[in-house]
């Protein structure tokens, strides 16, 4: 063979075998849609807009939020479930949807198992049993047994069915076997400004939305729902310690894509979404909005497949034995 055209099989060769790699490193090339499936403004869609806009930064390409909420974030999530799997629309959502909602709704036009990819767990976050001002009680034990002589005066309030603040106390009211009556709200904003009127009794809602309030002094918080305190309650034990042994709600938030997103790709997002869960900057200002960041492990995508078995193990049984049903 003469030698430039040995020289060029060489080159075809070499650039052949560089070729994975070099489109490997190509994604993403454009914009990238994150599905948030619920309004703006809430918890889940602010963590989902602090994470973004990091991960934009390492990953050189926009990750763009798009709310499109109702039916219990059943319409966004099924949108994505739908959704081309080259990996230029994922999907940021809490629990609910995934775990929650198998329980509420009689058919859902997705499989959480089946028709989605995780990708990594963006935080959680914790909730706190808060109160109207008025009420009595000073700590969890003078509350639970306030409960218990008044269940049929005493309101506990949620930002809807199937939202966060139901959940929590759905889970609190069960394991305390207190039967009380619940008032339904459209969103937590109309919720909290009830209570902190003293228009219901309680109320369990995660922390990022109620901490304002606690710190002004117009509700009382008396137990955090996680196993551990919250650095920004140093005085508010866990309800767990105080009494109802075994009471755990946090509200996890993750990244998900279509199934069949390849796992480069995969890779690609969730080495992403890891930096940014180790920058300074983003832990510092997560940490003001009281989410409790994941560890590299906790953030991979086997991890994220897990706790979503785990979630849907323990609230599809909880929420149908309670006969809970959608708006």
């Amino acid at each position: 063979m003469k030698r430039r055209n040995l020289l060029a099989a060489v080159g075809a060769a070499s650039l052949s075998g560089l070729a994975p790699a070099v489109q490997a490193q190509a994604y993403p090339t454009k914009p990238i849609t994150v599905i948030v499936p619920f309004a703006a403004g809430g918890p889940t869609d602010a963590l989902a807009r602090v994470l973004c806009q990091k991960m934009s930064e390492i990953l050189g390409s926009q990750l763009v939020v798009e709310n499109i909420g109702g039916a219990g974030g059943t319409i966004g999530v099924n949108k994505v479930a739908k959704a081309n799997n080259d990996g230029y629309t994922l999907l940021f959502t809490h629990m609910g949807t995934l775990a929650v909602n198998i329980a509420l709704y009689k058919s859902l036009p997705y499989d959480s198992l089946k028709d989605l990819e995780p990708i990594g767990m963006g935080g959680t976050n914790p909730m706190v049993l808060v109160t109207k001002k008025a009420l009595p009680a000073k700590n969890f034990a003078e509350f639970q047994d306030y409960v218990n002589a008044n269940q049929k005066t005493v309101q506990y309030g949620m930002a809807g069915i199937g939202s966060a603040s139901h959940l929590g106390g759905l889970m609190l009211n069960s394991m305390m076997k207190v039967e009380v009556l619940e008032i339904p709200y459209k969103g937590t904003g109309p919720a909290l400004n009830d209570l902190v009127s003293g228009q219901f009794d309680y109320m369990v809602d995660q922390a990022v939305n109620v901490l304002a309030q606690i710190n002004s002094g117009n509700i009382k918080a008396l137990g955090v729902s996680s196993l551990k305190s919250l650095p920004q309650l140093p005085n508010v034990p866990t309800i767990d310690s105080s009494g109802l042994k075994g009471y755990e709600v946090s509200i996890w938030n993750a990244f998900f894509g279509p199934k069949g997103m390849s796992k480069e790709n995969i890779a690609r997002i969730n080495d992403a979404l890891v930096k940014t869960l180790s920058d300074a900057a983003i832990v510092k200002r997560l940490t003001e909005l009281a989410v409790d960041l994941p560890s590299k492990e906790e953030a991979t995508p086997a991890a994220l497949a897990t706790q979503l078995k785990a979630s849907i193990d323990k609230w599809v049984p909880a929420v149908k034995s309670a006969g809970v049903k959608p708006e």
